[in-house]
């Protein structure tokens, strides 16, 4: 009678531990994350390179291919004269600042190995810091913001990125080559816009690089 006790709970168990399995298996199964949005039209006008002040574009930014390549060093100066901040190479979206509704961006972007303590893409505007949403890369890996470690050895690979702001839930979606990879909550915020390419942050490597093509913003219509 025991003996059988045991088996049924040894079985129930299993099914139990096979249900758990499967569920985390179909959740990192890849999926379309556009799915139910519609892509804004968009061309390189709609890219403000934003550069160290003090050299040219073409210094520090290239498009060949289809590909964007951006780099700044450690040493750069900021983007403008008057500006504190870190030194930058990034591609600014012009054309679409939203303040509310649900907004997608996506991408195809690489990070060459060595590149350290940078910043590759930014969902601006907030209501008590500058950016909503940073993805930054340390050591090879994938971060939100400093922590935490979203998606392990990211450099020396091409990646699909897809970022979902939903404004007005007050949340945000990452994913990685279809997969979900973080969810985090809002920063408020009534202007907003996406970025991408290199913005220095901590423990910075002297040469930082990232390369996009296939750049698109995309937004839900209800």
């Amino acid at each position: 009678m025991a003996s059988t006790s045991l088996f049924s709970l040894a079985v129930i168990w299993l099914t139990i531990f096979e249900a758990k399995l499967l569920w985390m298996l179909k959740a990192w199964e890849p999926i379309d994350p556009t799915q139910g949005f519609l892509p804004v039209p968009i061309n390189h006008s709609n890219f403000e390179i934003q550069r160290p002040y003090d050299v040219p574009e073409d210094q520090r930014y290239r498009f060949i291919n289809g590909v964007h390549k951006l780099w700044v060093f450690k040493t750069d100066k900021p983007h403008t004269p008057s500006s504190r901040t870190n030194p930058r190479t990034e591609i600014r979206i012009l054309g679409y600042n939203y303040a509310v509704g649900v907004w997608q961006f996506e991408a195809y972007g690489y990070v060459p190995g060595g590149t350290s303590g940078v910043c590759i893409m930014q969902v601006f505007g907030a209501e008590r810091h500058a950016t909503t949403l940073m993805l930054r890369v340390y050591d090879g890996d994938l971060y939100y913001f400093r922590k935490p470690a979203i998606v392990p050895r990211i450099c020396g690979r091409w990646f699909r990125l897809n970022v979902i702001h939903d404004v007005d839930a007050g949340s945000l979606k990452v994913y990685v080559d279809g997969v979900l990879v973080h969810e985090a909550a809002g920063r408020g915020g009534n202007m907003h816009y996406f970025k991408c390419g290199v913005y220095a942050q901590d423990n910075g490597s002297f040469y930082m690089e990232s390369r996009w093509k296939e750049i698109r913003v995309l937004k839900k219509y209800v």
